[in-house]
């Protein structure tokens, strides 16, 4: 897309959406946590509290469809109301999901909060398809992966202290007699829709560049021509499927006997590391794929590891035996970053390599050599949703925001393969159903050599045209 900056400073609007990606990464963690909840409250299987999943992502899917079937027919919403109307239309709706665990947590009905996670959903459908492309038109397309990175560096902030917070809030703050109930979510979700209204009314208030497109926004399916977003779209069905499938599992996997054994009070806590471990790698990510020097981009990301992990450590609360098995996993992934050379594809490759294998290792293990493996893979999922994203949209041109809908739709993945997991576990135990995970990073390492492929090529072309 070819794009009309007015003459304001990208600073302000990419700290705004930093805040923004923040309380929705909170949020959206805050599901790891209500599993295990309303598993115990309403005595589910793990199937059917893997619905919490379903109802939340499935929203994603059905909101983003609509999203298409608007602009195939009727033009780009997006290029007819600006990114700032969508994104504070997208937080105003995800506060209104928010408000309707209230209802739920009153009457204590199963359907009810699945529906508020379904509205929830919707609201952030919303936001990933503004927020995230606003952020990558936000500068030069070289550059893009870096600034989705930081920005999801701190969406990852959230889902870092979300476990931790959210943890307290759910199962010690507002615990009736020392027991579980349904009005344990009510009052800290209306606390999250009050921070989303004022959010929305800072964003509201807060001068942001607009963009227009010079090309007209032309009705019909044109970004499907587009193999890579073709191909980017399963990416990333199959990247949020196992980010979701693990998050989710790994409360009930960590209270195994033959892995750990850990009640859920201790096991929030390894959660928090796992999501802790994206927030690390986005931050390297941000650097690594950054325009900054070669020369200095290694200096650089051993002192921002060494920052973040301070925070990501001083957060958890965990002792220093329990929690320094990760800075293995975090030497590893500034390791792979410089394999990589600020290479979107080429690290994406990597990234999906490591996970596929610390799966293996966690799935023939037990114990400690069962949890750790698991635990790394957040690091290498860091980069691994804006990499996919800024590859599968890269040359769009007026296509970009139709592409963003069909990107988003494929969230789906986070409905679908948790729900698959969930009844893998039932029938042939926790462990083994992260075969599903597995899979699903197979999958992005061939895309990732697809994108390798398709970047050589290009490259021969504009030689043989030079000459």
């Amino acid at each position: 897309m070819e794009s009309t900056v007015k003459k304001t400073s990208s600073l302000v609007p990419l700290i705004t959406m930093t805040a923004l990606f923040f309380m929705w990464g909170f949020i959206t963690c805050m599901n790891d946590i209500l599993i295990p909840h309303l598993k115990e409250l309403f005595s589910l299987s793990f199937l059917q509290s893997m619905l919490v999943q379903f109802a939340f992502f499935g929203a994603y899917f059905i909101g983003s469809l609509i999203y298409f079937l608007v602009s195939h027919y009727y033009g780009d919403p997006v290029n007819k109301v600006g990114y700032k109307k969508g994104i504070i239309a997208g937080i105003i709706l995800s506060a209104i999901g928010c408000c309707l665990f209230y209802p739920a947590a009153t009457f204590s009905v199963y359907g009810i909060f699945l529906s508020a996670l379904f509205v929830l959903g919707l609201g952030f459908t919303i936001l990933q398809i503004t927020a995230n492309a606003y952020v990558t038109l936000l500068g030069p397309e070289e550059s893009a992966s870096s600034r989705l990175n930081l920005t999801q560096a701190f969406n990852s902030f959230g889902t870092t202290i979300a476990p931790i917070l959210g943890g307290h809030l759910i199962f010690s703050l507002f615990l009736e007699n020392g027991q579980l109930t349904a009005d344990s979510t009510r009052i800290p979700y209306l606390i999250f829709a009050g921070i989303l209204i004022l959010l929305a009314l800072v964003i509201s208030r807060v001068k942001l560049p607009s963009f227009t497109s010079e090309e007209s926004a032309e009705k019909g399916l044109g970004a499907l021509k587009f193999p890579q977003l073709k191909l980017g779209i399963f990416g990333i069905f199959f990247y949020v499927g196992a980010e979701v499938g693990i998050g989710s599992l790994l409360i009930a996997f960590m209270a195994q006997k033959d892995i750990m054994g850990l009640a859920e009070v201790v096991s929030k806590n390894y959660l928090a590391l796992y999501w802790g471990g994206a927030m690390i790698g986005r931050f390297l990510g941000a650097i690594s794929l950054s325009e900054l020097p070669q020369s200095k981009k290694l200096l650089y990301m051993v002192l921002a590891a060494l920052a973040v992990c301070l925070v990501v450590f001083g957060i958890i609360d965990l002792t220093f035996a329990q929690s320094s098995f990760f800075i293995v996993f975090v030497v590893l992934n500034i390791i792979a970053f410089v394999i990589g050379k600020s290479a979107p594809a080429r690290t994406l490759v990597l990234f999906a390599a490591i996970n596929i294998l610390l799966l293996l290792i966690s799935i023939f293990s037990k114990g400690s050599m069962a949890l750790y493996p698991i635990l790394g893979i957040g690091l290498f999922n860091s980069i691994m949703f804006s990499n996919i994203y800024t590859l599968a949209i890269s040359g769009l041109g007026k296509y970009v925001s139709q592409g963003s809908s069909l990107l988003v739709m494929a969230i789906l993945g986070g409905a679908l393969l948790p729900l698959v997991q969930g009844g893998l576990a039932d029938s042939i135990g926790i462990q083994h159903s992260f075969f599903i995970p597995v899979i699903c990073y197979t999958y992005i390492l061939a895309y990732g050599l697809f994108c390798i492929k398709k970047v050589q090529v290009e490259a021969g072309q504009r030689h043989r045209s030079n000459h």
